[in-house]
């Protein structure tokens, strides 16, 4: 049976509308995505074989071009289409963060950091910068790669801090191997930036680790700065 033959409250475009889109299923909410299903099967039936395709929403999401692709009812349009949804919620989560203060919102926060950090597949480290207020300045992505002493240079991070007029700094990097725990290496870091930091007077307020659950990694929460 087509959707157009179902109830308007099972319908997916009308429940959105009437319940919110927190009320829809993972198969109805990419039903609303891919606007349309194949021979024999409607965007829901659609929407659910992908999902057990691909084994989540989020491993759909963060599916390269060519495994996208590869998916039933999929192709480059439809690609790109996700690649701008995805970018257009990473920057309202930025913009709602610039406008309040980072250390009030922390959920917020965390939220962004995650958005930006987790779909990666090498390491990422980067910071916001703060003024005075906490208000946050900038998110700036610094380097990639293994999170050592030969990867992240202090110098290069208060010459950004400097450069921003920023008063403080929240790091972040993600652990591609989805275990949020900090490393030596990741506390040996934290402690020469702290240090180099304050130096010019500028505060470290935390450090996040970015793994595969919900609720990233504090150093400042852990009593580590």
């Amino acid at each position: 049976m087509p959707i157009t033959d179902w109830p308007d409250a099972e319908r997916p475009r009308e429940k959105l509308l009437q319940k919110g889109p927190e009320a829809l299923s993972d198969a109805e909410l990419l039903a609303i995505f891919l606007r349309t299903g194949s021979r024999g099967k409607t965007a829901v039936d659609l929407g659910r074989d992908l999902l057990q395709e691909f084994g989540s929403l989020r491993a759909l999401l963060q599916a390269d071009l060519a495994r996208f692709c590869r998916g039933g009812g999929l192709g480059v349009a439809k690609y790109v289409q996700l690649q701008a949804v995805l970018e257009m919620s990473r920057r309202h989560l930025q913009e709602e963060l610039e406008r309040g203060d980072a250390l009030t919102s922390p959920d917020l926060t965390r939220r962004f950091l995650t958005a930006r950090l987790r779909a990666y597949s090498h390491e990422v480290f980067g910071c916001l910068l703060l003024d005075n207020q906490n208000r946050v300045l900038r998110w700036e992505e610094l380097f990639r790669g293994t999170i050592d002493g030969a990867s992240v240079y202090p110098r290069e991070v208060v010459k950004l801090a400097l450069s921003s007029n920023a008063a403080a700094v929240i790091f972040a990097h993600n652990h591609p191997s989805g275990v949020a725990e900090p490393s030596s290496a990741d506390r040996a870091i934290t402690s020469h930036l702290k240090q180099a930091l304050a130096l010019v007077e500028i505060r470290v307020l935390d450090h996040f680790i970015i793994g595969d659950g919900q609720h990233p990694y504090s150093f400042a929460e852990h009593g580590l700065l």
